[in-house]
Parts: C-alpha cells; structure tokens; sequence
C-alpha cells in the first residue's frame, strides 16, 4: 500500500538512510544533477541541518510504501500571486524504482492538492530530458508535455533539454470520473 504522511522525527533516521546511502547516491543521477548541489552529510549534520525544517514542513510528504518511507513529495508556488504551483519527487530508495510507486504517489499527491489549495487550477512538474522515467510518469498520470526549453541543463558534457509538463483541475476530475 502506498501511502503520502507528513514525515515525523522518527523517521529522519530512515530519511537520512535513503537520502545519503552514499556519497554519490544512486537518486541524485536523475534529481537535477546538473545543479550538482549534493553534499553529503554526516547524521549529525543532516539533523542540524535546514533540510530538517523542509522534510517536516508542510510542502513535503513522505512516501510510504507497505509503512516503509522510501521518498518525498513536495510542493511550492513558482508565483503565489498568479497560483502558479509546482511539484515534484523524489524516490530515494532506488529498490522501489519502476514499480508503479511514484506515479501513484504522484497521483495521491496531486488529487490532495486540488482537493486542499483555493484557486488552483493548474499543477506543474518541471523534469529535464536526462530523467525518462519522469517524463514516462507524468505522462502516465495524465499531465500532458506544455513546454520544452531545448538544451538547457549541461551535465557530463551533454545538453538536455527542461521538460515541463502540467495538469488542469478539470482534466484531472475528468480524469478521476473515468
């Protein structure tokens, strides 16, 4: 069963599990890695870190499958005053890759926000081309492909392009009917 819970101190040890296995973990491949921001932290750090305030707030999720944490999903507002609202995802546990697990915490998420946030009409996900199994998910949901900024994320001497895809309410609603 999968399930989106807000993540308690008790599972920041899990957390840090699944977020730095390693120094070069498996999750940051495919997670923006041309920004190459990742810096890995020891479990003292992680917990004295700001990170802490971002996976206990109440833009973030954990993803849990069968009560196992095994990622996040997050959210924020690209411009409040416009209700422009992103998301996105992260798997970390590369174990629980390509098993129908972020698409459907993708959809658990998506339905709450619609169900929860006044004047939204439109949720966006900004991915890049380097990452197919985001592009596949969000497409499987039911997003559909609104923009592709060419060749704009560089990593290991490529160019990728962004991709970013998004969903009104009321194709999402008709969606859920059907």
């Amino acid at each position: 069963m999968i399930e989106l819970k807000r993540i308690q101190r008790d599972d920041l040890i899990r957390l840090y599990d699944i977020e730095y296995s390693s120094k070069t973990p498996k999750w940051k491949e495919y997670d923006a890695p041309y920004f190459d921001d990742f810096e890995f932290k020891t479990y003292d750090e992680f917990i004295l870190s700001s990170e802490i305030e971002f996976f206990l707030g109440e833009r973030v999720k954990g993803i849990y499958f069968n009560d196992i944490l095994v990622g996040i999903v997050s959210k924020y507002w690209e411009n409040e005053k416009t209700r422009w609202l992103e998301i996105g995802i992260v798997i970390f546990d590369e174990n629980f890759w390509s098993k129908g697990i972020g698409s459907k915490a993708l959809s658990l998420w998506i339905d709450e926000i619609f169900n929860t946030e006044e004047n939204l009409e439109h949720i966006g996900l900004t991915t890049w081309s380097g990452n197919i199994g985001m592009m596949k998910c969000s497409l499987k949901i039911g997003m559909t492909l609104e923009g592709k900024i060419r060749k704009v994320r560089y990593h290991n001497n490529i160019f990728y392009d962004s991709m970013k895809y998004g969903i009104l309410k009321e194709e999402w609603r008709k969606q859920i009917e059907n």
